[in-house]
């Protein structure tokens, strides 16, 4: 995650989203399923890693949530890196927040690809964009070990001329994150629909509750928990399976074992 964090292309760390004020707000959150620890960060401006933050939040504090100017301060008494608020901002981001501007409306972090819409007679947008308009994604990250111990973390910039102070689902320990003795899942997509349906939580619940399998539970909560909102997912099971699911047209993903095996995929 860290990695995905300082590389602009997605939509955390350096080259998150840009709230309405053209400032960047970003959270965070990590879990480790074996204890059900965790820790979340939001409205941290210049923290370079706020997933770190997250983890930190988690091992050397009572808390397990931290946020704006008290989340600031605590990275400052850890020593983690920060940067000025303009670091995090990029031409490509100013220019999205113009058109988000223009059109009067938020931009949500997955994407719609122009490929899948080349036969269509009209253009297909969206949130009233353009389909053609580039919206980077959060990123997420879920583990599991050779003992069954599941983790998951997620990281975000949030929703493209966010009002100030808005909070997602990233953050939100069950929304966004969760991990325990089961699985380990991260989310991305419209946060407010994804804390509705307590997205990541569903998962493992149907997984206690109804005996599914993780990828069924993932079909399950994918169907059942968003309402009319998009989302997608990542997680792995206790058993060392892995599952996804999204109900928009794409999501970056991919996965990797320790004997080497490696997969990625964008579309169905």
């Amino acid at each position: 995650v860290r990695q995905l964090e300082t590389d602009p292309i997605f939509n955390s760390g350096r080259g998150s989203a840009l709230t309405a004020k053209g400032t960047v707000e970003m959270e965070a959150s990590i879990m480790d399923g074996t204890k059900r620890r965790c820790g979340a960060v939001s409205g941290v401006s210049t923290v370079k890693n706020p997933v770190s933050l997250a983890r930190l939040v988690m091992e050397k504090s009572p808390h397990s949530y931290l946020a704006f100017s008290g989340a600031e301060e605590f990275a400052r008494q850890q020593g983690v890196e920060v940067e000025d608020n303009e670091y995090f901002i990029t031409p490509d981001n100013v220019g999205m927040l113009k058109l988000a501007k223009e059109a009067n409306t938020i931009m949500f972090d997955y994407r719609i690809p122009t490929e899948k819409c080349a036969g269509l007679e009209s253009p297909v947008k969206m949130n009233g964009l353009p389909i053609s308009v580039y919206a980077p994604e959060t990123v997420g990250c879920v583990v599991v070990d050779s003992q069954g111990r599941c983790a998951a973390a997620t990281s975000t910039g949030g929703l493209m001329n966010k009002m100030s102070g808005r909070i997602g689902d990233s953050p939100l320990i069950g929304a966004g994150t969760y991990a325990c003795e089961v699985c380990g899942v991260s989310c991305t997509g419209e946060g407010e629909a994804i804390i509705r349906g307590t997205l990541a939580r569903e998962v493992a619940a149907v997984m206690e509750y109804k005996g599914l399998g993780l990828q069924e539970a993932v079909d399950f909560v994918i169907k059942h928990r968003l309402d009319e909102g998009f989302a997608g997912l990542i997680a792995v099971s206790n058993k060392g399976e892995v599952a996804y699911g999204f109900n928009c047209n794409g999501m970056f993903r991919g996965c990797a074992t320790e004997n080497g095996f490696m997969e990625v995929g964008i579309w169905e």
